[in-house]
């Protein structure tokens, strides 16, 4: 039963102490009316506990705000959370998704991750289109979805909250893939779950790749903040010519900085005897963490993304599906996943918040038990470049 304000409640305490559950806990639609977030349809959960997130329908059921107990969690970035109607994805030279990059969770893909790029196209059959011009990260992301359900169910004596949706990638003559995704919340609980599945509705073969772009933010990300993971090695740092000179290694946070260029690291994670890879930033001055759970099964590897600069000031959790050597490499190594028609991928991502120096500890002393991760905040990348299934 939900355990609430130093209390275990039943479903008819709960009916007794108030006239809906929604003085507690719930799930409420909303849309946006102001600026560029103006028509974005949004859903706010909130657990009970201090727990509140939302899920943005129309930004493929992406993550936007997450705080507890009024300490922010996820990212807000100067982007805001821009209307999809907004979005000019080919501009820029096809950096124009970074215009609207903001938030806890941005999905990449589907078809596509990491850099913009120019790949070929015959698996299609279309003559015209012999080539497929691939924004940084694809195009999911700024795709509304539609929205089949949401709100409270009771199982047993737990309450949970939830809201499910599809989102369609889709051309003619290219690819159809629909994400469908559901995210679950416990009442009473300091975390939720998002569930995924990716389904090629078309008759092509067509290429998948899947990533997570979690930002997290002050204040859990601040100077002294340290990164957990249960890394085996790193095979590759973007700045590896460049290692030391800004001075910010993987494991220990700076304060933001002007200037400060962005690093990206690849580590090969640790699993646990269920498969699951547990990471997390943990700020151990104020006593609060963030953890993200995969599992290793689903994604093989993580990126760390690192954006130091003042005012944009944010550290990045990317499980990944790939190497960041990106698609012509999996392509050529027999890496790149296809899906027939039919066929589909599952992923299932848990988030948890770490309230205080216990959890904290909890949290490491697990993570320690898979893989002692590299003391030094400057580990040398040792280039291996592990064989990953596309099957």
């Amino acid at each position: 039963m939900p355990e609430l304000f130093g209390r275990d409640y039943t479903q008819r305490d709960l009916a007794e102490h108030s006239g809906s559950l929604s003085q507690f806990a719930g799930v409420r639609l909303m849309t946006l009316g102001d600026g560029v977030e103006r028509g974005i349809r949004m859903l706010e959960f909130r657990t009970g506990t201090g727990l509140r997130f939302t899920v943005l329908v129309d930004r493929a059921f992406d993550l936007g705000d997450c705080e507890y107990k009024g300490a922010p969690i996820g990212w807000h970035s100067p982007a805001g959370f821009r209307n999809p109607g907004l979005h000019e994805s080919e501009a820029e030279g096809r950096l124009g998704w970074l215009r609207s990059f903001s938030g806890l969770m941005v999905t990449c893909g589907l078809d596509h991750v990491l850099g913009p790029l120019t790949e070929d196209a015959a698996h299609y059959n279309y003559p015209y289109r012999k080539t497929l011009e691939q924004s940084i990260h694809g195009r999911v992301s700024v795709i509304p979805g539609r929205l089949t359900c949401y709100g409270e169910e009771w199982r047993g004596a737990e309450c949970w909250l939830y809201c499910e949706g599809v989102v369609q990638q889709a051309t003619v003559f290219g690819e159809d893939l629909h994400l469908i995704r559901r995210i679950e919340a416990r009442v009473g609980s300091n975390e939720f779950v998002l569930k995924d599945r990716v389904v090629n509705h078309g008759f092509s073969p067509t290429p998948h790749m899947m990533l997570y772009h979690i930002s997290i933010a002050h204040p859990v990300l601040a100077e002294g903040s340290r990164y957990l993971a249960p890394i085996r090695h790193t095979p590759w740092a973007a700045h590896a010519e460049t290692y030391r000179d800004q001075g910010v290694g993987y494991r220990t946070m700076p304060a933001p900085r002007a200037p400060f260029r962005e690093q990206v690291w690849q580590h090969m994670m640790g699993a646990d005897a269920n498969g699951k890879v547990p990471v997390a930033l943990v700020n151990d001055r104020i006593g609060l963490g963030f953890l993200v759970e995969t599992n290793a099964s689903e994604f093989p590897c993580q990126l760390e993304w690192q954006n130091f600069q003042s005012g944009h000031y944010t550290i990045g959790i990317e499980p990944v599906t790939n190497h960041v050597l990106g698609k012509p490499y999996a392509k050529e190594n027999g890496e790149l996943i296809w899906l027939q028609h039919g066929e589909e991928r599952r992923y299932t991502t848990r988030f948890a918040v770490l309230d205080g120096a216990a959890e904290i500890a909890a949290a490491e002393q697990r993570i320690r038990a898979i893989a002692v991760q590299p003391e030094d905040d400057y580990p040398a990348p040792s280039g291996i470049w592990e064989k990953l299934s596309a099957g």
